[in-house]
Formats: structure tokens, sequence, C-alpha cells
């Protein structure tokens, strides 16, 4: 009992204690208070409630929420935007509208300004920050401001982080920011910003981050960017920035992100690539460069991405992209790299995506492929590899890929059975080759097809009723085969709800018949269709169905040259979202039906039967007496 009634002593005194030294803090300094208000007075909108907590009744340092003072001063020294909160619970996209004041320079003491992310905080940023000695970190990213990036908060001797991203800043961006010799993290991206990449002045200044992508920077990546020895992150895409890459890049040995992409770089890559031994993802894709892929390429140990598409890239793969033992994806698409894909590619063994779609390269596809057991997206489209269905590669079936692209390869035969087994994938595109025969029955077996392209072949004979076991089905494309027979086992496919109801379907350009049947717009696939294209089946025929009028996302519709007959339904032309309606060249008749959407003549062409807007008036029937 004694031990006990001690116990509660010492916890009476130190909760005593613990009130007392709260009691001790000193109280919010009155200048910081008076620039928090003013900071208040400058928002016009905060439908959020975030200040609400901010009045001159209470105790700014323990009751203004954002807010961290020193408890030895009352100077504030953190003003945090994600220690603002809602009083609604419900509001998760919070925003504040109104200026960034001035008098926000009052708080001598503040270390972090954090506004970030509140979308409508405008205005210029106040070139007053610079009074503010002890800050090191400077947030102020997805707002909404504009001017220029005041040159006078470079000489903020502390600042170690930068975060301007998100804004509407324009002009140039301040010169001595690279040569600062506190700034470690600067992001300026999605901006205005305008004119070259500043040269850094000092040696070896200390930034490790630097993003400028997303804004209209120009001219070339100087050489002098070699003296950013400790970077890590470079981000420098989505520009107007010309040239070459400067071999000197080379020397960024801690740089474990390289985004060069979507500018107007020229040049073969540097040979020196294999200087960036920290590099794990890098991006040079939608450029102008040009030349081999140098051997130094696969001297990057560490490298995890790597993304050169939309290039003219040219010549062979080097065999010592097969050291790259720890890349997992590898996008080369859209370049003009010829020979055999090589076989060392099957040395990295983490790949799980590889794209060389749209290039030169001839087959045969290598046996050592079979070893990449994670690949999960293999895209060889569109290149001359001229295989036939009984060539084509049967270990490509036991792989777990999800997405198989074969489009343009110059298969010819009918479709392999071994595919028959390859239930984990769910894209299939074998568009654009020389394939013949029935579509096969076993066709049901692959149940995870969400997106199947099989357009632009020879394929003939019906369209198989184990097609509706294909329940995750969203994207059909069989145009420009000869199938025949009726298009409802397409359409009245099974769904696995949520999945398996219909984005795209494209039956154009068979020989399909038996018409379109009524009840179409009440098939299940088919309630979130919003493109659908059966054009030029001339031996289709019959009516348009008006249960069409309840497939309500339906944007798209082509149905020109059907040999349909009848009237056009009112419920059809007034769907809401509707963009597109051609329904040329068939033997429609009667007054089309009054509708909102702006649809052109040309959708209606060819159907001497139909009149009204947009072709001319229907003649008025004269009375006789």
């Amino acid at each position: 009992m004694k031990e006990s009634a001690a116990m509660k002593t010492l916890v009476h005194h130190l909760l005593l204690f613990l009130f007392l030294l709260l009691r001790a803090a000193a109280a919010c300094h009155t200048a910081d208070r008076s620039a928090l208000l003013a900071f208040k007075s400058g928002i016009t909108a905060d439908p959020a409630g975030l200040l609400r907590s901010w009045n001159s009744s209470t105790e700014c340092c323990t009751a203004w929420a954002g807010i961290t003072c020193d408890r030895a001063t009352g100077r504030v020294t953190r003003l945090s935007r994600p220690g603002l909160f809602s009083d609604n619970d419900t509001i998760f996209d919070v925003s504040m509208s109104g200026k960034l004041s001035p008098e926000i320079a009052g708080l001598s003491s503040l270390q972090l300004l954090d506004l970030s992310n509140l979308k409508l905080l405008a205005g210029p940023i106040p070139s007053e920050l610079s009074r503010l000695k002890s800050l090191s970190e400077l947030i102020l990213d997805t707002n909404n401001f504009t001017g220029e990036i005041p040159p006078s908060l470079l000489t903020l001797p502390h600042l170690r982080r930068a975060y301007l991203g998100r804004n509407r800043l324009s002009g140039h961006l301040p010169r001595l920011f690279l040569s600062s010799q506190s700034l470690t993290e600067l992001d300026v991206s999605n901006n205005l910003l305008s004119g070259a990449i500043p040269l850094p002045i000092s040696r070896f200044p200390p930034l490790t981050k630097l993003d400028l992508h997303e804004n209209f920077i120009s001219g070339s990546i100087p050489p002098e960017i070699e003296a950013l020895r400790r970077l890590d992150y470079l981000d420098l895409s989505v520009n107007n920035i010309s040239g070459s890459i400067p071999s000197a890049i080379g020397n960024l040995m801690n740089l474990e992100t390289l985004f060069l992409n979507q500018n107007s770089l020229t040049g073969s890559v540097p040979q020196s690539i294999d200087g960036l031994t920290s590099l794990r993802f890098c991006r040079m894709s939608d450029n102008q460069l040009s030349g081999e892929l140098p051997e130094s390429i696969g001297r990057l140990p560490a490298l995890q991405r790597l993304s050169m598409d939309n290039n003219l890239l040219s010549g062979e793969l080097p065999s010592t992209m097969g050291n790259l033992t720890l890349l997992t994806e590898l996008y080369l698409s859209n370049n003009r790299l010829a020979g055999q894909i090589p076989s060392s590619i099957g040395n990295l063994a983490s790949l799980f995506t590889l794209d060389l779609s749209r290039n030169a390269f001839t087959g045969p596809i290598p046996l050592q492929l079979q070893r990449l057991i994670d690949l999960q997206e293999l895209d060889l489209s569109f290149n001359p590899l001229l295989l036939n269905g009984t060539s084509l590669p049967i270990w490509l079936g036991t792989m777990k890929l999800f997405k198989l692209l074969l489009g343009g390869t110059g298969i010819s035969g009918e479709l392999p059975p071994w595919l028959s087994s390859a239930s984990s994938i769910s894209t299939l595109d074998l568009s654009s080759n020389r394939l013949t025969g029935p579509i096969p029955r076993w066709i049901g077996n692959l149940t995870s097809l969400a997106l199947l392209n099989l357009s632009r072949n020879g394929f003939t004979g019906e369209i198989p009723p184990e097609f509706g076991r294909l329940t995750r089905l969203t994207d059909l494309d069989m145009s420009r085969n000869a199938l025949t027979g009726r298009i409802r086992p397409a359409l009245e496919k099974g769904t696995s709800a949520p999945l398996g109801f219909y984005q795209t379907i494209d039956l154009s350009r068979n020989r399909f018949t038996g018409g379109i049947d009524e009840d179409v717009g009440n098939l299940p696939a088919m309630t979130d269709v919003m493109v659908l294209e059966l054009s030029y089946n001339p031996g289709l025929g019959g009516k348009i169905p008006a249960s069409i009028g309840r497939l309500k996302r339906l944007e798209e519709v082509r149905m020109a040259g059907d040999g349909l007959v009848g009237e056009i339904p009112a419920a059809v032309l007034n769907l809401e979202q509707l963009t597109v309606f051609d329904v040329s060249d068939n033997r429609l008749t009667g007054k089309i039906p009054e509708h909102k959407a702006n649809l052109p003549a040309s959708g209606f062409k060819g159907n001497p039967g139909l009149c009204g807007m947009p072709l001319p008036p229907c003649r008025q029937k004269m009375n006789r007496w």
C-alpha cells in the first residue's frame, strides 16, 4: 500500500512539473503574432477552415494550427501546411485563396515555411522573404504564384530546400541558385520559366536535386553541369533544350535519376555514360538522338529503368546490354534499330517490361528470352520478324506474360495452339499480320484478356460461341478481316463485374450478316461502351436498334456502308456524350431527328431517303383538294 501511495505521489509531482514547464514556456512573440495575422488577412477564402484557430484571443504558439515555436523565446520557427487540418473530416482536397503577405517576413526566426498544395494561393512571391535569415526550407509548390523568382532569395544563408514547382512562375532561373553554398534541393518544375540553364559559378556546390521539368527552358545542357558533383537527381524533361548531351555529364558519379525526355536533343548518347555508376533511372525518350547505342551503356551496374524510345537511334543493340542484370524496364521503341535481338537480353533476369517495337529487328526471337521468368510485358510489334504461326516460339506460352504484342511482325498461318494455355495474358495484339483461318474455339480459354486486337489479318469464319467466356474483355478490334455470320457472339459475352464491360468495339470491314439485334442496348457487356464501330459490313442490313439510345456513355457510332434501312431512332442521336455519328452510304429514310450534337452532314451522306438538318430540309407534302 505504501508503494502504491508513493507511486501516486510521484505521478502527481510529475504532472505538476509538466504543467509548470508548459506554463513556463515563453508566450508567442508580439511581432510574430502580428505577422501571422497579417498573413491571414491576405487570405480571401479559406473554405476548409484551415486558419480557423488563428485568432487574437488565443495563444499562437500553443493554439494555432500549423505553428511551432521555440519554447525559450516564443519565436515562430515553423509554419507548416501539413499541420493545417480542416474541421470537416470529409474534406480532403483543401484549398486557400489569396496572396502571401510580405509581412510574413516578420517571422525572423522562421526555419520552415511550407504553404504547399493550397492551389489558389496567388500573386508574386514576396522579395521580403530574403529577410528570413534562419529559413532552411521554403516549400510553396502546387499553388498559383506568378511573376519571377526573387533573386534576393539567393541571399538566404541557410536555405537548403526550395520547392516552387507547380505554379505559374515566369522569367529566367536566377543563376546563383546553382552555385549556392547551402542549397541542396531545388524544384521549380511545372512553371513558365524560360531561358538557358544557368551555369554553376562555384566549383562544387552542394546541390543534390535539380528539377526543372515542364518549363520552357531552352539552349543546351552546359558542360559546366559537371560541377554539380553531388547531384543524385536531375530532371530537365519536357522543355525546349537542344544540342547534344555533353560528355561531361559522365562525371556525375552520384547521379541516380536522369530525366532528359521530351526535348530536342540531338547527337549520340555519349560514350562517357558509363561514368554514371550510381544511375538507376534513365529517360531520354522523345528526342532526336541518333547513332548507335555505345557499348559503355552496359557498364551501368545499378540501372533499373532505361527509356530511349521515340528517337533516331540506329545500328544493332550492343551485346553488353546483357550486363544490366538489375534492369526491370527497357523501352527502345520507335527508333531505327536493326539486326537480330541479341541473345544476351536473356541475361536480364529482373526484366518485366521489354519494348523493342517499331524498329527494324529481324527474327528469330532468341531462345534465351525464355529465361526471363519475371517478364510481364513483351512488345516486339512492327518489326520485320517474318515468322509464321508454327515458328512462333512455343515457350512464349509457358511464360507468365500479361501483355504480348506482336502486331506487324509478318506472322503468317493460323493462330498457334500453344496460345490456348496463355491464360495470364490480358493484352494480346496480333494485328497487321498475315494470319488466316478461323478464330479458334480455344479463344475462350484466354479468360484474363482485357484487350484483344486481331485486326488487319485474313481471319475467316464465324465468331465462336466460346467468345462469351472472355468476361474481362473491354477493348476488342477484329476489323479488316473476312469474318462472317452474326456479330452477336461478340456483343453478348459475359462480364466479371466490375470488369468486362466494353469500352471500344471495332468489327468494321468484315462480311458480317444478320443485322444488329434490337436488344443490343440491353446486353450487360455493352453498358459502358464508348466507341461502336461496325462500318462496311455490306451484308449486315436491318435497322438501327432504338436500344442503342440506352448506352449513355457512347461517344462514337460508326455504321457506314452496312446496308441499313429504316429511320434513325431519336434516342440514339440524342445521347449526351455523342460526338461522332456516321451512318453514311446506307439506305436509311425519313427525317433526321432533332439533336444537340454538332454532327457534320458527311455522316449522313449517301442515304437518298434522308432529309433534315444537317442535310437539306425535307420537302413539304402538298395537300390535295
